[in-house]
């Protein structure tokens, strides 16, 4: 479920599904780009992204993550979040991790409680991200940490996330909404324009061949079927590299 609200000239989505930790599947990104439309449609000057529950999200609801269709529709929404017009603050508590990370790092700000966790776990479930996450981890979080995330599976807490610039405030919920207000105040012309600028600089990687080579081996390797046995069953994967 996505709950959207309204806080003067700043919209609020929460993804509401405590009892999964606020996992996604393809329906939940389809109402989580209704509801950005509806925000920049209502006018907004500042979205801010959150989750129910004392976590942001925990990833894929990997009962369906196989399916093209939620790699599509969290595509489309991530790309949605990254150009909106429109300032956009992720307020990270708890887990931020696979989908949960592409969601925070779509987002122009991060305000992270200390209690974060950012992750990209995929090399433990022998999934792949696409080359647009790596390149968008990699400038937000930088050279070295997205390599840890991406190659060691490593987790940032929220203090080191803020040490390290993934997250540029440490907070809650409140605190996002109040830097929220603030920025809304701002003239939103600099802000659309200065933020089309900063995506101008890094664009969307071209296509690249290697690499989705790369991504069609990894959805359809027997590790990546190893890797969901082994988390349903609880267990530690045996990955052979086929």
């Amino acid at each position: 479920m996505i709950r959207a609200a309204r806080r003067g000239a700043v919209a609020l989505l929460t993804i509401d599904r405590p009892e999964r930790r606020n996992a996604v599947n393809a329906d939940m990104c389809d109402a989580l780009l209704d509801g950005l439309r509806d925000a920049l449609g209502a006018d907004a000057r500042v979205l801010v992204l959150t989750g129910a529950g004392g976590h942001f999200c925990a990833g894929a609801d990997l009962g369906g993550v196989e399916d093209d269709r939620f790699r599509i529709a969290l595509r489309t929404f991530l790309l949605a979040l990254a150009d909106a017009p429109i300032p956009t603050i992720a307020a990270v508590e708890g887990f931020a991790l696979g989908a949960g990370m592409q969601l925070a790092a779509a987002c122009d700000l991060r305000v992270a409680a200390p209690d974060a966790r950012f992750g990209i776990p995929a090399a433990k479930l022998g999934l792949m991200v696409d080359h647009w996450t790596v390149r968008r981890v990699q400038r937000v979080a930088g050279e070295g940490t997205a390599r840890a995330m991406l190659l060691a599976a490593e987790e940032v807490d929220g203090d080191a996330a803020v040490r390290l610039g993934l997250a540029q405030r440490s907070g809650r919920l409140e605190d996002a909404l109040s830097w929220a207000d603030q920025i809304a105040l701002l003239a939103p012309l600099t802000l659309a324009g200065h933020k089309l600028a900063l995506n101008r600089f890094g664009p969307e990687p071209e296509p690249d061949a290697l690499v989705d080579a790369a991504i069609a081996k990894a959805w359809g390797s027997a590790d990546l079927r190893e890797g969901m046995v082994a988390f349903k069953e609880r267990r530690r994967p045996h990955f052979k590299g086929e």
